[in-house]
């Protein structure tokens, strides 16, 4: 049997690697936003493993790292506000085009980087 922490844990590694597919693709707004559903859902295992209740159903990474109890650093807290920024703004039609725009690979691809190296960290809150 999978438990809840399992399952967040699962659902992050199948974003990771969505992540990936999109940065060998090249689309670089997906790349930001499977990183952010990826962190999100590895805090979210975090939460669930340390409470044994479901996480809280919100989406901004400093609140879920604040209710995980997780001292996370200045630097990991700008990350943690700046992907958060992705999950919003892919959100919304108005808002796809001009972040696309804006987003290049160089900078999808330190996304995807720091993303591993954070959700690394964090597995390792959970073992």
């Amino acid at each position: 049997m999978t438990t809840i922490p399992e399952k967040w844990k699962n659902q992050a590694l199948y974003d990771l690697e969505t992540a990936k597919a999109m940065l060998e693709s090249g689309r670089w707004l997906y790349v930001l936003f499977c990183c952010q559903q990826a962190v999100e859902k590895t805090l979210k295992a975090v939460i669930a493993k340390k409470t044994k209740e479901c996480p809280p159903r919100i989406h901004q990474l400093m609140r879920l790292a604040q209710v995980a109890k997780l001292e996370i650093g200045d630097e990991n807290a700008v990350f943690l506000r700046e992907l958060t920024s992705y999950y919003i703004q892919t959100r919304y039609p108005e808002e796809i085009s001009e972040i696309a725009s804006k987003t290049q690979p160089e900078k999808a691809l330190q996304i995807f980087s720091k993303t591993e190296e954070f959700i690394q960290w964090l597995e390792s809150k959970i073992q």
